[in-house]
């Protein structure tokens, strides 16, 4: 893995932070890193492109959107499938998140999807269609309860 310039680090910790709901995100990174708008622009994409970042984009609090159909759904997928199946999921634009976690004897499921619907019958009904399609029967929905949330943004 490559490593990162003090210029890229500068830009990706502002980054985590959060860029401004405004006209020009990128010129205030830029003036508080003393760099010209079209450096932060040019490191952002350089980023990307390197799939250092993986997107950009805001974080919606579904449930203050009124989207009250969230739920992370562990499923049971054949080891010679988690690449294909989280493959898939990463494609759809209702998944979220797709984790692949260790198994253990009274929990027997890998592949994790966070899924995002309007309501919680939505969401149902989208995660059956899926495991008929996917042929993958085991699955556990797990409704999200509360959302806990962070005060301030991580920085790395």
């Amino acid at each position: 893995m490559e490593k990162l310039s003090e210029k890229e680090k500068q830009v990706l910790r502002e980054l985590v932070k959060g860029l401004s709901f405004c006209k020009t995100p990128f010129k205030e990174v830029a003036e508080k890193l003393n760099l010209s708008e079209e450096e932060v622009i040019e490191i952002t994409k350089s980023l990307l492109k390197r799939r250092v970042i993986r997107r950009l984009g805001i974080t919606l609090r579904h449930n203050l959107a009124g989207i009250e159909g969230n739920a992370m759904v562990a499923w049971f997928v054949p080891e010679e499938r988690v690449e294909e199946v989280g493959n898939f999921f990463a494609e759809k634009d209702f998944v979220s998140h797709v984790y692949t976690r260790k198994t253990y004897p009274e929990w027997k499921y890998n592949l994790y999807t966070m899924i995002h619907q309007k309501d919680r019958e939505k969401l149902l009904n989208l995660v059956k269609k899926l495991s008929e399609e996917l042929n993958l029967p085991e699955y556990q929905v797990l409704f999200t309860q509360k959302e806990v949330v962070r005060k301030s943004p991580q920085v790395y």
